[in-house]
């Protein structure tokens, strides 16, 4: 007979308990899968074009493995160099599931555009994405992902994601490891937050300036000015600023250098 914590009865031999260990040296193995290669980016829009803008910085930790290594893609262009395309792909997070999404869903608008004979819309884009964020729920794209082209008025859209597929569209949007820095002053300078008509009252009674589209020069300065100040303060971002303007006459790719310490 038995008793209760696993020693047989009078005694003799070794029994077993919940109390003590059954092997020696029990090591527990772990896989993350994920990492952050740092870099930043954000999309602005106004009445006749998007904007969509990122660093080159990639990083791990405090090491720098890249300092050009775009974030910003054409999607659903003829070649490999994007002709044709008029919708943009913004990716900052995780390197290598950035290129695996942007891979995804370029070859997915170039099947639509096979099949259906006309380019894919901006708006059904931006709910393949969602769609193809929500398939991989469990196993999520570790990227935050901002979507940007013409809509069918030929006004700029843009679309922001969370890595499983909640999107909405809004006018301007930051993403990466300097969006607490560059948020604040889009809200500011975009969506005219805390701007108020000067002489309108005091106080509480003050008017709050109505938020309008800017003209396409004042963005570009805006998104020069988001990242110069980012860079001041980040040490994931900077080398240097990759812009693409999107407007009926095609999509425009320019650099503009950043801070490389």
């Amino acid at each position: 007979m038995t008793s209760i914590m696993g020693h047989p009865a009078g005694g003799e031999g070794i029994g077993y308990s919940f109390s003590q260990p059954t092997a020696a040296n029990v090591k527990q193995h772990g896989f993350y899968p994920y990492t952050d290669n740092g870099g930043s980016t954000l999309g602005i829009t106004g009445s006749d074009f998007a904007i969509l803008a990122g660093d080159t910085r990639s990083t791990s930790g405090y090491n720098i493995n890249s300092r050009m290594v775009p974030k910003v893609f054409k999607i659903g262009g003829e070649d490999e160099t994007g002709e044709g395309a008029q919708i943009v792909l913004s990716v900052v997070g995780f390197a290598a599931d950035g290129d695996a999404l942007r891979e995804r869903l370029d070859a997915m608008v170039k099947m639509y555009k096979y099949k259906h004979g006309k380019p894919m819309s901006v708006s059904a884009c931006a709910q393949r994405l969602s769609t193809i964020l929500y398939e991989k729920r469990f196993f999520p794209y570790y990227v935050h992902a901002i979507l940007g082209g013409l809509d069918e008025e030929g006004k700029g859209a843009l679309y922001s994601y969370d890595p499983v597929g909640s999107y909405e569209r809004e006018q301007c949007r930051a993403a990466g490891a300097a969006a607490s820095l560059i948020m604040p002053f889009l809200d500011n300078q975009v969506n005219f937050k805390n701007q108020y008509i000067p002489g309108s009252g005091e106080g509480h009674a003050l008017e709050a300036k109505k938020a309008e589209p800017l003209p396409q020069a004042t963005v570009e300065a805006l998104v020069r000015d988001a990242f110069s100040s980012a860079v001041e303060r980040h040490i994931e971002v900077g080398d240097h600023l990759q812009v693409m303007i999107i407007t009926r006459a095609g999509i425009q790719e320019v650099f503009h250098p950043l801070k490389k310490d």
